[in-house]
């Protein structure tokens, strides 16, 4: 036998899939390391990969502990578009760390890419094609295990990175960040299932952009859409753990919240817990995170199926089932909280009286190309921002 780690020690991820086994992905990696200090938000390029893999390693490390089946390697907008000479770099190292930390469980290395900053104003196909097939020649070099193209906004940009991924000859999932609407240019989820499997996707859903409860609605239009056109392939989920039952078309971003005051929207245990059996029980197979997913939050996916996987994560080692360990605390009333009903039944207060339950997302309506989704090479200057705080000011009026 193999040693653990090693190409060929682990089943791949499609026969895993295809003998129904649950596949835990992991979670937040932008939004969690720019709160812990090593990812600077604007950007939300992936440098600490080399400035501090020690950070990056830990967080794998504990989506491990936690339950996660797949590391996924830190690459987002790791693209030439983006990072322009540092890019090969940051993929290469990121491969590794995903590596070296999938070596020490029972987990696979996913390659990742994501959209690019060019699409949404310059549809250059063979340009972006271009820029899918560095991160690709890297991820063949590093031999990772399966590819995901993941939050893509647009299907048309989406089956050009499943176009591209499938030339590696490895499985390629395929999540897009859409909402029951379907895509920023109105393809609706069916359809844009049934087309990411027709360019050679084994694996699609949704990531990021929306809560686990209207990412799984999205999901099941996919699901309908592929059934429809008598088509199969395997289903994935990895939504925000943030709520946002008041956002628009265009998900999170467009909340006022974004991206530093979303903390009172972040899901609890219970309700990640409660998302993975609704994930479980639709047919989806792939369940994990996307921003907002801290490593307690995919220990619950696990939790929840581990009847199905038929065991615990390590991190469940110090952690009761449904409030299980409180039977040892000191005060009675806390001890009364160790069980299932208690938390289950649970109407979680936000402590913020005078704030209100939901936003009003700004909804700039930009999103089929316009100079301002133009990727900045420098800061903005303080006129731009002027601008920009003065058509703010009015559309909010």
């Amino acid at each position: 036998m193999a040693p653990a780690g090693r190409p060929g020690a682990k089943k791949g991820i499609l026969e895993r899939l295809e003998s129904g086994e649950v596949v835990i992905g992991d979670g937040s990696f932008l939004i969690t390391l720019e709160k812990r200090g090593y990812v600077k938000a604007g950007l939300w390029t992936p440098e600490a990969v080399i400035e501090h893999p020690d950070a990056v390693r830990q967080l794998h490390m504990e989506f491990l502990r936690a339950g996660s089946n797949v590391m996924q390697t830190f690459t987002f907008s790791a693209s030439e578009d983006n990072m322009e000479s540092k890019w090969e770099d940051v993929n290469a190292a990121a491969c590794d760390l995903a590596r070296e930390v999938a070596g020490k469980g029972d987990a696979l290395v996913a390659g990742g890419i994501c959209q690019t900053s060019i699409y949404k104003y310059h549809k250059d196909e063979a340009r972006i094609k271009k820029l899918f097939r560095q991160q690709l020649e890297v991820f063949a070099w590093k031999n990772v295990d399966f590819l995901i193209a993941e939050y893509f906004e647009h299907v048309e940009e989406a089956v050009w990175a499943v176009e591209t991924l499938i030339a590696s000859g490895k499985p390629v999932a395929a999540t897009m960040c859409i909402g029951p609407e379907g895509d920023l240019h109105g393809v609706p989820p069916g359809e844009c299932a049934v087309r990411l499997v027709k360019a050679g996707a084994s694996i699609i859903g949704v990531n990021c952009h929306f809560d686990p409860t209207i990412s799984l609605k999205t999901v099941k239009l996919m699901k309908e859409g592929l059934e429809a056109a008598r088509l199969k392939a395997h289903l994935m989920s990895q939504p925000l753990a943030y709520h946002t039952p008041d956002c628009n078309k265009q998900g999170f971003i467009d909340l006022p919240e974004f991206p530093f005051g979303l903390e009172p929207r972040v899901a609890t245990r219970w309700d990640i817990q409660k998302y993975a059996r609704e994930a479980y029980n639709l047919g989806v197979r792939y369940i994990g995170g996307c921003c907002g997913f801290e490593p307690y939050h995919i220990r619950a996916i696990a939790e929840e199926l581990a009847p199905e996987r038929g065991f615990l994560p390590p991190a469940s080692e110090k952690h009761g089932s449904w409030g299980s360990g409180l039977d040892m605390h000191t005060k009675p009333w806390v001890r009364a909280r160790a069980r299932k009903e208690y938390w289950e039944n649970l109407r979680i207060a936000s402590g913020r009286p005078y704030n209100p339950s939901m936003s009003k997302p700004d909804g700039w309506g930009v999103t089929k190309g316009t100079a301002e989704l133009m990727q900045q090479k420098e800061a903005t200057t303080e006129q731009q921002l002027k601008e920009l705080f003065e058509k703010q000011k009015f559309k909010s009026q």
